[in-house]
Parts: C-alpha cells; structure tokens; sequence
C-alpha cells in the first residue's frame, strides 16, 4: 500500500501522525495550522494526512473564512470501535472455548 493513500479507516490509522491528529481532533475541531503546531512535521504534511483521513472518511471539513476547519466523524469511529468490539468479543468467545477443552482434558 502506499503510504500516501488509505484503504479504509484502519489504514489510515496505521500511522503515528494520523493517529495524533484524531486524538488531537478528538478534544475539538481544529484549522490544519492549529494542528500543526503541536505535531513535529510540517502544515503541508498535516494537509496530506488530513487528506489521508478525510479519503477514508475519519474526518470532515468546513470552511471558516479561508480555514478549513477538520472534526471527526463520530459514524466512521463508531464503524471502527463496532468492529473491534466484534474482534474482541470472538477472541473472548475463543478463548472460553479453550479453557472449557482444558478443563473437559482434565476430567479424562
């Protein structure tokens, strides 16, 4: 995959900066300069990243004057923390199943 582009949400958060920029976005909406000055790379690679983000449908964007001002997507988040939670739930299932063969192991 290349770096600049995203399949889905779990791509794009693939990496450190996106995943700073959504906790960033978590606390408020926020213009890219905003973004920028607590992130150790440059407003034209917060641009990229934001794009990366918007593409997989993290983020949205307004106009403010000639800002634009970037929020999350509460819906896109909520699909990504649904599908963890199937993730987890099957690997919690999986792992009852487990012990339950151990223990009918121990009966024997």
């Amino acid at each position: 995959m290349d770096t600049h582009e995203a399949r889905d949400g779990w791509d794009a958060l693939a990496d450190g900066t996106r995943r700073a920029i959504v906790s960033s976005l978590a606390d408020r909406p926020l213009a890219v300069g905003e973004l920028a000055a607590g992130l150790p790379v440059s407003r034209s690679a917060v641009s990229q990243h934001l794009r990366i983000l918007k593409d997989a449908g993290l983020v949205s964007e307004r106009a403010e004057g000639t800002r634009r001002i970037y929020r999350l997507n509460p819906v896109a988040l909520a699909a990504l923390r649904d599908q963890l939670d199937t993730y987890w739930q099957r690997t919690l299932t999986s792992y009852a199943e487990l012990l339950a063969d151990d223990r009918s192991g121990e009966d024997r």
